[in-house]
């Protein structure tokens, strides 16, 4: 079994004595609950890493005057979370904050609000929004285009705006013309330029269609703001609001008790693991991170591994860091209200009929090359596959890792739709599947939304996180901040509320936000659970949430966050 089980033990811990003096802890925590140790109250910590797990009694004689003891009064202890797919750069970044729209109305009550953002954003200058819904500004009732409505008010600088599941775009001519579309462009691997049954433009740009643009947009205003700080002798990167959100963004993690973050994804053109560096230097980072640098589907291989190989940074050369770059983000297919998802049956409802069965970011012959050669520099892969046709390509690509005896750490995130001979193949070849269950919708099975692109039984099918567990492979459950909420116990309480397609117990969903996570991520010897010798990450919580009822799990709060030893969060009354 490739699950890693974080067992509860019946015995209390002893002092781990290796190159380290049990005598003289940093800090202890005292009368606490311990998750998995039901005879222990205690915790000593030296040199951010877990010494000692007993008694109070015995870890207050570890102390010393520079000891610091925090007494829990019967709080909570867990393994510091990890969200192995959270946004945190993106999530809470104000770059795309020049305008929101509303993703529940219809193009023409979108008017007033893009009249407003015209009002309120400067000319000459790109413009980033965010917020609307494809099926409303594509509702064949509109009398226009989403082209037409947008190019009346921004008829001469460029704007886009994205979509929520950031998988749609929505621009103006001006745009278009920035990134030399036009109606006979032809169709950028991974994306689709959406037209009218007579040939028109939209303005809609599907999946990477709309990254292209969007890369274009924001390194356009990047270099407009290093141009102004270079002329006011400002720092490039501290002043700029990417590294602001990024900060934003840490401190949401770490109320949440969220310790180790798995990086969505990392577009590194857009200069953005120089902000993830600058973070690191400024001793800024409240969260470990696998920062996961995108593969650009429309640009040559080598260029790519070439830097890819240059920021390569193992977790077994240095455990203590911070930053780890040892996997990459890959897409093999978009989603289904798009109709890029990729799917084995045909959909019924599509925006686009010339592909049936949706798009591949990365067709499948070249996973198998990219993986083999991602490998041959270190790295393994976190893939984006929802449709039961990409889950099956990309596994298949795996297995031919496998055959060649590459034990790279694989996981396929979202996996909303499987088909059920390819269920066992998780769990044989050594593949994690990971998901995000923290919406309501999801917890109480109301994927209605779904039938018209899916039809009944299909959309039924969807989000079986327990037929995956039941083979005894790795499940994890992450965020995809903010696409669902940040919070790790909203996705811990709605795995079990799901009934017979969740997680069968308490300890399953804590070890899927935990432990499991850690071994997708390759740093299950460093972190994800409570054991002598790993690092001392910690979410505090006020409730013992094995103890209470799943509809409760998610109003828990935490108390404190502790990374690597020290304090990174503290709730205050």
């Amino acid at each position: 079994m490739k699950r890693k089980p974080y067992l509860l033990t019946t015995i209390v811990a002893f002092a781990w004595t290796s190159g380290l003096s049990a005598a003289s802890a940093d800090r202890i925590l005292t009368d606490a609950i311990i998750y998995g140790y039901p005879n222990a109250d205690a915790i000593t910590i030296s040199e951010g890493k877990i010494t000692y797990i007993g008694t109070s009694q015995e870890a207050n004689n570890m102390a010393d005057d520079h000891t610091d003891i925090i007494n829990l009064d019967g709080a909570f202890v867990l393994p510091g979370f990890i969200d192995n797919h959270n946004h945190v750069f993106e999530a809470a970044s104000p770059v795309g904050g020049d305008c929101l729209l509303d993703a529940d109305i219809s193009l023409q009550s979108l008017i007033p609000y893009l009249n407003s953002c015209f009002d309120k954003t400067k000319r000459g200058q790109w413009i980033i929004g965010y917020g609307f819904s494809l099926d409303a500004v594509l509702d064949e009732n509109n009398t226009s285009t989403p082209l037409t409505v947008i190019d009346k008010i921004f008829p001469d600088q460029p704007v886009i705006f994205m979509e929520q599941t950031s998988h749609s775009m929505w621009v103006n001519t001006q745009a278009l013309k920035q990134a030399g579309i036009n109606k006979h462009s032809p169709e950028p691997q991974g994306g689709r330029i959406l037209k009218t049954k007579s040939g028109q433009l939209t303005g809609i740009l599907l999946d990477n269609a709309g990254d292209i643009v969007m890369e274009m947009a924001w390194n356009d205003r990047e270099n407009i703001r290093s141009q102004n700080n270079r002329s006011s002798n400002r720092h490039s990167v501290n002043n700029n609001p990417s590294y602001e959100g990024l900060l934003a963004g840490l401190e949401e993690a770490a109320a949440y008790g969220i310790t180790t973050i798995g990086d969505g994804r990392m577009y590194w053109k857009r200069g953005w693991f120089d902000i993830w560096q600058q973070a690191q230097s400024d001793n800024m980072l409240t969260a470990r991170v696998s920062v996961r640098p995108w593969i650009y589907p429309e640009d040559d291989m080598d260029p790519q591994l070439q830097y890819l190989e240059s920021i390569y940074s193992s977790s077994a050369n240095d455990p203590a860091s911070l930053i780890i770059v040892e996997q990459v983000k890959m897409y093999s297919d978009g989603i289904f209200i798009n109709g890029t998802a990729k799917t084995l049956a045909p959909y019924l409802f599509t925006y686009l009929p010339g592909d049936p069965h949706g798009i591949n970011y990365i067709s499948p012959k070249d996973m198998s090359v990219w993986l083999k050669a991602l490998a041959r520099i270190g790295y393994g892969a976190h893939i984006h596959a929802i449709g039961d046709g990409a889950i099956n390509e990309t596994l298949n690509a795996i297995e031919s890792m496998r055959r060649a005896h590459i034990s790279k750490p694989y996981t396929l995130t979202h996996v909303e739709l499987i088909d059920r001979n390819d269920i066992p193949r998780f769990e044989a070849l050594d593949v994690t599947a990971d998901f995000q269950v923290g919406s309501d919708y999801i917890a109480y099975h109301q994927h209605q939304w779904a039938e018209a692109f899916l039809g009944v039984k299909r959309t039924r099918a969807l989000m079986n996180l327990n037929a995956i567990y039941q083979t005894g492979a790795n499940v994890t459950l992450s965020s995809d901040w903010n696409v669902h909420n940040i919070n790790p116990l909203e996705g811990i309480a709605n795995s079990l509320i799901m009934g017979k397609t969740g997680l069968p117990s308490i300890t399953t969903a804590i070890d899927a936000y935990t432990i499991n996570a850690a071994y997708s991520l390759g740093i299950d010897k460093i972190t994800g659970s409570i054991e002598l010798g790993k690092s001392a990450d910690f979410a505090i919580l006020d409730n013992d949430i094995t103890q209470i009822p799943s509809d409760r799990i998610s109003s828990s709060n935490v108390l404190l966050t502790i990374l690597q030893g020290e304090v990174v969060f503290e709730k205050y009354e």
